[in-house]
C-alpha cells in the first residue's frame, strides 16, 4: 500500500496495538510531529499498569522496502543505534523494531532538534564543539559492533567507497531516467577515490546540525542514522559541512579543529572536499527519484527548495574541487501575468486565514510548503520564457549548434564531458547558469536558502593531483 493510499495523519489499529505490547502499556494518544525527512515522526504516549504515562518516540515509513526503491530501511537504521548503545555516543534507546512494518519506537529523548533557533553565541559554540567530541566518539566505536552483512569492517576503505557508490548508482539506475547532473557527478566521484586504505569507521551519514539533540548546552542524542554505513572519517565531516549550509554552525574550520584534537587524527581538507561532492551527490539522487515517483502527500514545497539549493551545491563543490569560479548571473527581466493576482490571493489567505488558525504545527508545516509552491509557480510563469533562451545561447555556444531543447543540450554537454572532448569545468559552468535561472524562479519560496554557500575550506599546501574529466 502506498503513501497515497493510506492517511497519512493517522496510524494502523494494528501498528498501535504493536506499540501498546512492545512497550507494556496502553497507547492513549498518538501525535504526528513536523520533520522527519523522508519518514514519519510520531510522539506516542502509553500508560503502564500501575498508571504512570510514558512518552515515547515512533519512526515510521509506511513504504514498502521494495516500493521505495532503496535498502536504507528502518529495520538497517535500528543496527545502527543499537551498535552504537552503551558507547559514549548518546543515541535513544531502542524499546522495540517492528517485524514486519518499517518502524521503530525508543524513548523520548529531551531536546530540540532546530540548531538554528539558538541565539545565545557562548550556548551555539558549547553545543556544535559537544557534537563534534561526540562524533569523534562514535568514529572510535569499533566497526564490527554493527555486524550488518553488507557493511565490512575488515575492507580496504578504497573498497567500501566503491560499494558506497555502487549503493547509490543503483538507486539513481533504478529510478529509470536520467539526469545529466548525476552522470557526472557520478563520473567524478569514481574517478577521484582518495588513495587511503583506512582507517574504516562507523559513519552516521547526514551528521550535522538538524539530526542532533541538545538542551542546556549540550547534545542529548544523536538522531537519524538512516544513511549510516562503514566509511572514511571524512565523510561524515563533509556531512556535517553540507549541513551547515542549511543550518549556519558556528565556525566551521574551528570545529573541525576540536573533532581533530578529540580524535587524536590529522584531519586531510582534500578529502573532506571529496567527500562533500558525494555528500551532495546522494542527496540529489534522492531527490531524483522523488521527482520521478513523486509522493504528492509529501513536503512538496520543501522538495522544489531544498531539491534546487543541493542541485546548486552539488555544482558549486565540483567547481570547488575541479578549479572553476562560480559564474555570477544576472537575473534576466521578468514579464508579469494578468493571472498573478490568483496567486496572491492565495499566499495571502494561507498566511492571513489558514496559517494563524490552525493549532496542529503539522498542518501549519504543510501551508507553509504549499505557499513555497505557490510562490514558485508564480515567478516561474513569468521568467521561464527568458532563462529557457539564456540556456539555449549558453548551449549554443560550446556545442557550436542550437540544441532542440535545454534538456537535449544538457544531455549532449554531459556526454561529450564524460567521453573526454569537453573539460569538466566547462561542464560545471554551464550547468551553474542554468541552476541560476532556476534560482531566481524559485527565489521568493527558497528566502535566505537562495544565497547561502559552503563554508570554505583552506588549500592545502599541496593538494595532489584530481582527474579535471
Amino acid at each position: 500500500m502506498t503513501t497515497n493510499e493510506r492517511e497519512a495523519n493517522e496510524l494502523s489499529p494494528d501498528l498501535v496495538n504493536w506499540i501498546g505490547e512492545t512497550a507494556n502499556g496502553t497507547v492513549i494518544s498518538t501525535d504526528r510531529r513536523p520533520g522527519g525527512g523522508r519518514r514519519e515522526a510520531w510522539v506516542v504516549e502509553v500508560r503502564d499498569a500501575d498508571g504512570t504515562v510514558r512518552p515515547l518516540f515512533l519512526r515510521y515509513d509506511r513504504l514498502d522496502p521494495e516500493e521505495k526503491g532503496d535498502d536504507f530501511t528502518l529495520h538497517r537504521e535500528a543496527a545502527f543505534f543499537r551498535a552504537l548503545s552503551g558507547t559514549a555516543v548518546p543515541v535513544p534507546e531502542v524499546v522495540g523494531v517492528h517485524p514486519t512494518e518499517q518502524a521503530i519506537l525508543s524513548e523520548l529523548v529531551p531536546g530540540q532538534a532546530w540548531f538554528s533557533r539558538l541565539r545565545n553565541e557562548d550556548e551555539r559554540v558549547s553545543v556544535a564543539s559537544d557534537f563534534m567530541r561526540i562524533l569523534a566518539e562514535m568514529h572510535r566505536v569499533d566497526p564490527h559492533r554493527l555486524g550488518l552483512p553488507d557493511q565490512d569492517p575488515d575492507a580496504d576503505l578504497r573498497v567500501l567507497v566503491h560499494r558506497e557508490i555502487d549503493t547509490w548508482e543503483k538507486i539513481y539506475r533504478d529510478a529509470g531516467t536520467r539526469d545529466p547532473l548525476i552522470d557526472l557527478g557520478l563520473d567524478w566521484v569514481r574517478r577521484n577515490v582518495p588513495d587511503v586504505g583506512g582507517p574504516v569507521v562507523i559513519v552516521q551519514g547526514d551528521t550535522g546540525p538538524g539530526n542532533f539533540l541538545y538542551e542546556h548546552g549540550r547534545v542529548t542524542a544523536v538522531l537519524d542514522l538512516e544513511l549510516g554505513h562503514l566509511g572514511d572519517p571524512h565523510d561524515d565531516l563533509a556531512w556535517v559541512s553540507v549541513r551547515a549550509v542549511q543550518e549556519p554552525f558556528t565556525d566551521l574550520m574551528e570545529r573541525f579543529g576540536e573533532y581533530a584534537r578529540a580524535s587524536g587524527t590529522d584531519l586531510d581538507v582534500e578529502r573532506i572536499r571529496y567527500y562533500r561532492v558525494l555528500a551532495e551527490l546522494r542527496i540529489v539522487i534522492l531527490g531524483h527519484r522523488n521527482r520521478v515517483e513523486p509522493d504528492l502527500l509529501g513536503e512538496v514545497g520543501n522538495g522544489l527548495v531544498y531539491g534546487l539549493l543541493h542541485r546548486r551545491l552539488l555544482l558549486e563543490a565540483l567547481a570547488d574541487v575541479v578549479g572553476e569560479e562560480v559564474p555570477e548571473v544576472d537575473p534576466v527581466p521578468a514579464t508579469p501575468s494578468e493571472r498573478d493576482w490568483l496567486y496572491d490571493a492565495a499566499l495571502e489567505q494561507i498566511r492571513q486565514i489558514i496559517v494563524p488558525r490552525s493549532e496542529d504545527p503539522f498542518v501549519i508545516q504543510r501551508s507553509k510548503g504549499l505557499a513555497r509552491i505557490l510562490k514558485y509557480l508564480r515567478e516561474a510563469s513569468s521568467v521561464a520564457g527568458a532563462v529557457e533562451q539564456r540556456n539555449l545561447d549558453d548551449l549554443e555556444s560550446v556545442l557550436a549548434h542550437r540544441p532542440s531543447s535545454v534538456a537535449a543540450g544538457t544531455a549532449e554537454l554531459v556526454g561529450r564531458c564524460l567521453a573526454g572532448t569537453v573539460p569538466v569545468g566547462t561542464a560545471v559552468h554551464v550547468l551553474l547558469r542554468q541552476v541560476a535561472g532556476e534560482t531566481q524562479a524559485l527565489r521568493p519560496a527558497m528566502g535566505v536558502l537562495a544565497d547561502r554557500r559552503f563554508d570554505p575550506l583552506p588549500r592545502a599546501v599541496e593538494t595532489g593531483a584530481t582527474d579535471d574529466r
